[in-house]
């Protein structure tokens, strides 16, 4: 991982020594330079006419990370004042680099909006941790306004998931983070609503299975909280058995409050498995919902990345690898091919390499191009609170090439990205969220 960072020993090369292959260090501000980033391997003549029109003498390069048959420069790495430029570096003027730096701003100003967004974003996602805060102190006591408050919930996420195509799924920020078992409630009822229209789900099918998803867990409401924190692998049998009674627990809450059977299904059959070995009662496939089989399969998927003992936390990218070697004979095939194409191969939380080297975090996906998420990238010379985000559906010369163990990164990348304790999704349901406004 040390490469991703400038070498400590710093190499220049003059502006009219630039090559293709070679890997360079801009030393300006990113507001000042027509670049996506401030370090990358020059890939054709049209930037190096454009690093010749910033007009600075030379330029800090990493041979180590620079593809070329030879140094550049001479061996005792020093450099003369450099020389006149060639005729055609005399005849460019800096309007290329004006040009550019135009273009840059629009972008800048474009990715501010996208940070305002962003603040709106987490602001609704408080909003609606605080909702289901209410659950425990309201359900029994209150049910009808506590129900209502959820169906207006799920009501805009009908509409986001089912009339918005391009729906932003977003990595919430660790101060979003809230009490875990309303987390755990929320990111279940989003990645489920997520799929619903892949899946054909009519709105009010899918009103069904967002409710349903935001109560499937009531049942632990009658668990001791000592269970409920600790690790599944410190459970005596007895321990085990009476955490598995949840779901019992939480069929005879939701007839209590009246739910329809559609949720009630929901709520008893989310650990149970297509293979036939969950719980409460191992059924096979044909004997489990529709709408209890997302959620089974959600519910999974946010524990291997949001479990107990955070020691053991799986990132999303190796979340979904392993549903897919290991588990999917489990998990309805369907419903977890549109998980995956929906997340794409690195969702939201994953570490990652670019195809320039970068290191980045995914930041936010649109389930409809999942291989071009937005991402926040890793630059020692951009302060972090103004990191660099790129929205890799426009930058089509930059690829993701594959995921990073957050705990193989070097101290002052791990620090700069932040990989959050906690995974945590929401969405952005206006249709400022689409692409093309972003």
């Amino acid at each position: 991982m040390a490469k991703n960072k400038a070498p400590n020993h710093a190499h220049y090369v003059a502006a009219e020594q630039l090559r293709i292959g070679l890997y360079v260090y801009i030393d300006l501000p990113w507001f000042q330079h027509p670049f996506t980033l401030n370090s990358f391997r020059i890939a054709n003549d049209e930037q190096i006419h454009a690093l010749i029109a910033l007009g600075q003498p030379r330029f800090r390069y990493d041979p180590e990370r620079s593809l070329l048959a030879s140094d550049p420069v001479p061996a005792e790495n020093s450099l003369t004042q450099p020389e006149a430029a060639p005729n055609r570096v005399e005849a460019l003027d800096h309007s290329e680099a004006t040009e550019g730096i135009t273009g840059k701003r629009t972008r800048i100003r474009l990715l501010n909006e996208h940070r305002e967004r962003i603040e709106q974003i987490n602001k609704a996602f408080i909003k609606s941790t605080t909702i289901l805060r209410n659950l425990n102190r309201n359900l029994m006591n209150n049910p009808g306004e506590t129900l209502q408050e959820m169906s207006t919930l799920v009501d805009q996420m009908v509409l986001a998931f089912l009339e918005h195509p391009e729906v932003t799924l977003h990595l919430m920020g660790e101060e979003c983070g809230g009490e875990e078992i309303y987390s755990h409630s929320l990111n279940v009822s989003v990645l489920s609503m997520m799929l619903t229209k892949g899946l054909d789900f009519t709105p009010e099918q899918a009103r069904i299975l967002g409710l349903g998803a935001m109560l499937h867990d009531i049942g632990l409401m009658e668990v001791p909280d000592r269970l409920l924190k600790m690790r599944p692998d410190e459970y005596s049998r007895p321990e085990r058995d009476l955490r598995a009674m949840h779901c019992e627990y939480g069929l005879r809450l939701g007839k209590q409050l009246g739910l329809p059977p559609d949720i009630l299904a929901i709520i008893f059959q989310h650990h149970e498995m297509v293979d036939g070995s969950g719980y409460p009662l191992g059924i096979k496939e044909d004997k489990i919902t529709l709408p209890a089989r997302i959620v089974a399969l959600v519910n999974y998927y946010d524990m291997l990345c949001n479990p107990i003992d955070f020691a053991q936390a799986m990132t999303p990218h190796e979340a979904l690898s392993y549903l897919f070697g290991q588990r999917r004979t489990k998990f309805d095939a369907t419903v977890l091919q549109r998980l995956i194409r929906c997340l794409g191969v690195y969702p939201p939380g994953s570490i990652v390499t670019l195809s320039n080297d970068a290191i980045a975090m995914v930041m936010s996906v649109n389930p409809a191009r999942p291989l071009r998420p937005w991402v926040m990238v890793y630059d020692e010379n951009v302060p972090k609170d103004e990191a660099i985000l790129l929205d890799l559906e426009k930058e089509n010369d930059i690829n993701i090439t594959n995921a990073v163990r957050p705990i193989l990164l070097p101290p002052a990348i791990s620090a700069y990205l932040s990989p959050r304790r906690r995974v945590i999704y929401f969405f952005d349901s206006s249709a400022q969220g689409a692409r093309g406004n972003a």
